[in-house]
């Protein structure tokens, strides 16, 4: 698999630079198109990276172009300690003077994922139109397994070509949850990959020893954007 490598001590010094990288490439589509979408990771490591962004960058961010939306989420209530937007409610929304219709949350309120997972189809085409969507940065982790989003290995999604958004069960806790498909994520304008901590050197391994010319046997390595990706890792992770 291909690889742009971008290796930082520790998980500070990764947030500071994807970070960066995201305020440039917000400020250059903000001036051309008067807006810019966000896709939000959960996990531990962009959380620091959201902190970040509430405490030292806040005021350098137009917030009232900036549309926020999210990769995946728990089907979970919106305050459950494992919901995704609660934890970027927390660390970074919450902190910054984002107006309350440019956050656009994955929807857990319905009685089933599956609705939940239609209603957010509909929620990206009204930002989008009937355009695949095409998010200016789309940030992703990557799980001991190969995960990323709430795409799994042998989900079902993976081989999804007609939806944008899928309810799926995953190996995990919680195991009902919402998740962007192929479909969105290969049509990222910047996709930008942070991984950190020595339980990811393995799996790397593994996706660098991949050959481009073969599909790759994890759902990351199935994220190939034509604009590429980049990958935040720390010293730990890149070993």
């Amino acid at each position: 698999m291909y690889f742009e490598s971008r290796i930082y001590p520790d998980i500070a010094a990764l947030s500071e630079a994807a970070l960066g990288d995201i305020l440039r490439i917000l400020k250059d589509a903000v001036a051309k198109r008067e807006r810019f979408s966000i896709a939000l990771a959960g996990g531990h490591t962009p959380a620091k990276l959201y902190a970040l962004w509430a405490e030292k960058y806040k005021a350098q961010t137009p917030w009232s172009a900036v549309h926020v939306f999210f990769g995946d989420e728990r089907f979970v209530p919106e305050d459950d300690l494992l919901s995704n937007y609660r934890m970027a409610r927390e660390t970074l929304l919450s902190q910054v003077s984002i107006p309350k219709e440019n956050v656009h949350p994955m929807p857990t309120n319905f009685p089933s994922p599956e609705k939940a997972a239609e209603a957010y189809e509909v929620e990206l085409r009204k930002y989008f139109g009937e355009n695949t969507p095409a998010f200016d940065v789309q940030l992703l982790g990557l799980g001991v397994e190969g995960h990323t989003a709430s795409l799994f290995p042998g989900s079902t999604a993976l081989d999804d070509t007609q939806h944008w958004v899928d309810a799926v069960t995953v190996p995990a806790e919680p195991p009902q949850r919402l998740t962007l498909t192929p479909v969105v994520l290969n049509q990222g304008l910047n996709t930008f990959f942070l991984v950190a901590g020595a339980n990811k050197r393995e799996i790397l391994k593994a996706l660098r020893a991949e050959p481009d010319s073969e599909p790759s046997k994890f759902p990351v390595g199935r994220v190939r954007p034509a604009r590429g990706v980049v990958w935040y890792m720390d010293e730990a992770a890149a070993g």
